[in-house]
């Protein structure tokens, strides 16, 4: 009997443990207000460099690529991330200038609040282990004309620095 109430109390733990984004219907929605941004915006740092992205909805809607132009200084400084549902997960993967590319997992979507918010999962071409690389974003969309992103950079394995960016629809 003992065996049994332990039994019930960790399954309920477990239970209470899984997250609310595990909902097909959060990643869900949260990848069909990704499809919204399809478009050209002006990106604005904190420190005022603006850099012109595009949002295009590719293969028949299942995939969503943002392209940065980079900052017009450094050929190449182009950089290109896709966004697509991975069965219940919405996940992305960037191809940065800083020549690795990471994935992250969206760990939640708040539709009242437009914050979706995604965590690292791992990072490909990683020349060492202290090199950098980007290790999470979050979005906040303010409207269908208007959103924040905050995209932070590790190295050492740690936290360097987070780009804000505010974006705002040209087209």
């Amino acid at each position: 009997m003992k065996h049994l109430k332990l039994f019930s109390l960790l399954g309920l733990l477990a239970a209470l443990a899984i997250p609310t984004f595990a909902v097909d219907n959060n990643a869900a929605a949260a990848f069909e207000r990704l499809k919204k941004l399809a478009g050209t915006w002006e990106a604005t740092t904190k420190d005022g460099k603006t850099a012109r992205v595009t949002y295009e909805v590719i293969a028949n809607g299942t995939a969503v690529v943002e392209r940065d132009s980079g900052d017009g200084e450094h050929n190449g400084s182009a950089m290109e991330t896709v966004y697509h549902l991975d069965g219940k997960d919405l996940v992305l993967e960037h191809f940065c200038m800083a020549g690795n590319q990471p994935k992250m997992r969206a760990s939640g979507y708040n539709p009242q609040t437009g914050e979706v918010v995604f965590d690292f999962v791992s990072v490909g071409n990683l020349s060492s282990p202290a090199a950098g690389y980007m290790h999470n974003a979050k979005f906040r969309f303010v409207s269908n004309d208007q959103f924040a992103a905050e995209w932070t950079f590790f190295e050492d394995g740690k936290a360097k620095f987070t780009e804000t960016i505010q974006s705002r629809r040209v087209q």
